[in-house]
């Protein structure tokens, strides 16, 4: 790999492979409440759900405890192994749940996975290197009344340009000096919060409890790598994430928004008819 391209792209996969030694079943929980509650299910008994850029592959592995057949592709090498671990341990020879390295912007393989009532794409589309590009390839993979479910990086302007920047930085530094740029961006981020819960006498509550209460199930250490390495990086408005769907007629179901800060704004969209 060229060193132009390192520093494009994040190692996903290996921050994921860290965090395999904490899933739980508090893990696994929360990542089927959060499916039930964004998708207003019970169960996903007798549909079918397309995880595209599996990651850890929690969420693949909580749709299958929900019902769902499952299938699982990441564009990172790492993380495909990440997702075939998972299910080696909850789901061995399981036919329902299928795992395979393939990429959201590669057509050929996109056409050839069919159509699905569920595809799940959450934080994942923003790192594919060509957004919108891969937003035409997921409107593609739902069946008629299906649902589309993806999570989007909230573009705040100027700061998302900053953070562009920084991780840029961090993923063009030898390894050993990546902390450079780690530490003063872990100040920003956890600074205000650790300093609220000095002052409440509750001292890093917020930073001990993060995973119990995240339905990601990250560490707080490692959601924090995980945003400032994340190359490639694109971010978008709700309303033009809203209007690029709606112009595939798509029907906006759920919005879940972060506020205007730096994480994700998540979305539910019935399928075009």
């Amino acid at each position: 790999m060229e060193r132009d391209e390192r520093e494009r792209r994040f190692g996903f996969g290996e921050n994921w492979s860290h965090f395999l030694s904490v899933i739980g079943e508090e893990q696994i929980r929360l990542a089927e409440a959060s499916l039930r509650d964004m998708l207003r299910v019970e169960s996903l008994a007798g549909k079918t759900f397309l995880d595209v850029g599996s990651g850890s592959g929690l969420f693949s592995l909580a749709a299958r405890r929900l019902g769902a057949k499952v299938h699982s592709f990441d564009y990172d090498a790492q993380s495909v192994a990440c997702t075939a671990e998972l299910k080696r341990r909850y789901y061995l020879d399981d036919s329902g749940w299928t795992v395979e390295h393939g990429s959201v912007l590669d057509v050929a393989y996109i056409e050839s996975l069919g159509h699905w009532d569920i595809v799940y794409s959450w934080g994942v589309l923003h790192h594919s290197g060509a957004m919108w590009c891969a937003f035409d390839n997921v409107a593609n993979l739902v069946a008629a009344r299906g649902k589309l479910y993806i999570a989007i990086y909230n573009d705040q302007g100027w700061a998302s340009r900053v953070w562009l920047i920084i991780k840029q930085w961090y993923n063009r530094l030898p390894r050993k000096l990546r902390w450079l740029v780690l530490g003063p961006a872990l100040l920003r981020l956890w600074g205000p919060t650790t300093v609220r819960d000095l002052v409440r006498g509750q001292p890093f509550e917020t930073w001990r409890r993060y995973a119990e209460a995240s339905t990601r199930g990250m560490s707080p250490w490692r959601d924090a790598v995980d945003w400032v390495g994340g190359l490639p990086f694109e971010v978008a408005k709700p309303e033009q994430v809203f209007e690029f769907f709606q112009g595939r007629g798509f029907i906006l179901r759920r919005l879940k928004t972060c506020a205007g800060g730096h994480g994700c704004n998540e979305f539910v969209f019935d399928g075009a008819r």
